[in-house]
């Protein structure tokens, strides 16, 4: 199996410049590089630049995986997007002394104006079939990028499946705390799924998390609490940000918006108190029910596909039964052909005429057939061969 690595970058909020495409193409000849993209694979040698410091001058998001079972995903968000208290509480050490199996599953670094998130994931086995060429690329970059989003609005759900890949990659012991558990965790968003699916999160360990996950906030409450905030909001903060829609910078305008609803609400959660917290050892306690669960489930929805399919063969087969005379001159003529590709049609199309006649109680009918089909095609040694392999007596 040859090597292959894929890297693509986004830039969101503010496109490249001319002057900074011409950086990234010094460093790549091959690569697709747009005002706002960068797309490169490899079958041999590596991305001739830094990734960290990519993420830290270029681009909003970083997508990446190798055929080897590799992948990490990266995303930059504003400083003030997100609480250092809370992103720490997502990251912190193990108090057990746990080691990873291999780099940080989930881990953020802190520059001057941004935070980059990290998710990594390492297929151990190196058996993953996920990234083995190009034509296994989903669109991951497409399916995980709205969760730079959901991080801007204040979701939380993508920092607790990045410390359940901690849990997985063995980072913590089971007397280790959980971090602050979201709402929501039973009705994840498409792009918070497609990302238990890139980590390959173990969905027992995720039901057991969220068994204890309140349902979303209802939308009126939601906007409530906007509409509380925009009466704390002075007359000078509003027409900056309506000067910031004029000028046509309305990404900058919203981002400001989101960034200070966001502050306000965590200042407003400082009076409430916490959800008691548990152990990793007491969310392990439910994962064997949540296991179970999930296999009831598997096992119940693969006997409904095969009642469905049995359904489907035993009208098929009525339907073959009822017009029996078509079929048998069907075989006879596809013999005819002489081939040995036509017999094995022939044969197939008698097996299913078998079992048409049993089901429909003619099966004599069936012997009947058989021997005048043997009277014009019996010389056919091949055929014949094919019969008596098949359980057909001759």
């Amino acid at each position: 199996m040859s090597e292959y690595q894929y890297y693509e970058f986004l830039a969101v909020d503010q496109p490249l410049t001319p002057e900074q495409q011409a950086e990234l193409r010094s460093l790549s000849s091959r690569a697709t590089i747009t005002a706002t993209r960068f797309i490169n694979e490899y079958h041999w040698g590596d991305l001739k630049g830094d990734v960290l410091d990519w993420m830290q001058h270029y681009f909003d998001a970083h997508v990446y995986f190798a055929n080897w079972g590799s992948c990490i995903l990266m995303l930059r968000l504003p400083l003030l997007a997100l609480d250092e208290g809370l992103l720490n509480s997502y990251t912190r050490k193990s108090a057990c002394g746990a080691k990873p199996y291999f780099c940080d599953a989930f881990s953020v670094q802190r520059f001057k104006e941004h935070w980059v998130l990290i998710w990594d994931f390492n297929e151990e086995s190196g058996e993953s079939e996920r990234f083995w060429n190009e034509s296994d690329d989903p669109g991951w970059m497409s399916h995980l990028l709205p969760l730079r989003d959901e991080l801007l609005r204040g979701d939380t759900r993508p920092l607790y499946l990045g410390w359940l890949a901690r849990v997985g990659n063995n980072e913590l012991g089971d007397e280790d705390i959980e971090p602050p558990l979201p709402a929501g965790l039973q009705t994840l968003t498409p792009a918070q799924t497609a990302l238990t699916k890139f980590l390959q999160i173990d969905p027992d360990w995720l039901a057991a998390a969220a068994d204890a996950s309140p349902p979303l906030a209802e939308c009126n409450t939601v906007d409530s609490d906007m509409d509380q905030w925009l009466a704390t909001q002075s007359p000078k903060s509003m027409r900056a940000t309506m000067r910031l829609l004029l000028e046509g910078r309305s990404q900058e305008a919203e981002r400001s918006m989101r960034q200070g609803y966001l502050l306000w609400q965590r200042e407003q959660a400082i009076d409430h108190p916490r959800p008691l917290q548990r152990t990793v050892q007491q969310i392990n306690a439910g994962r064997e029910a949540a296991q179970n669960k999930r296999e009831a489930a598997e096992h119940q929805y693969r006997a409904a596909q095969e009642a469905k399919r049995q359904a489907a063969r035993k009208h098929q087969l009525e339907q073959l039964a009822a017009m029996s005379d078509r079929a048998w001159a069907d075989i006879d003529e596809t013999l005819q052909r002489g081939s040995g590709r036509a017999y094995d049609q022939a044969l197939q199309g008698l097996k299913n005429l078998a079992d048409a006649m049993k089901l429909t109680n003619r099966e004599l009918e069936f012997r009947h057939g058989l021997v005048k089909l043997l009277a014009v095609h019996g010389s056919r040694a091949a055929w014949v061969k094919r019969l008596a392999s098949a359980g057909f007596s001759v």
